[in-house]
């Protein structure tokens, strides 16, 4: 049993799943908030764009 502790002890597979559970939270947490802030400048984008299209008028050529 004491031998089993030690081992526990000493082995590093659990602390690097911890740090790429932690680097990983954190990444998907900058995305959120990169989302969050691209997510307004688009839809305003969007918006200007559409109200452009929309006034221009398109003849046939063939008429």
């Amino acid at each position: 049993m004491i031998k089993f502790f030690k081992n526990f002890r000493a082995d590093e597979d659990g602390a690097v799943t911890v740090d790429w559970v932690v680097l990983t939270a954190a990444v998907v947490a900058l995305a959120g908030v990169a989302y969050t802030g691209i997510k307004g400048g688009t839809s305003t984008l969007a918006g200007s764009i559409s109200t452009g299209i929309g006034g221009i008028s398109v003849s046939d050529p063939t008429n």
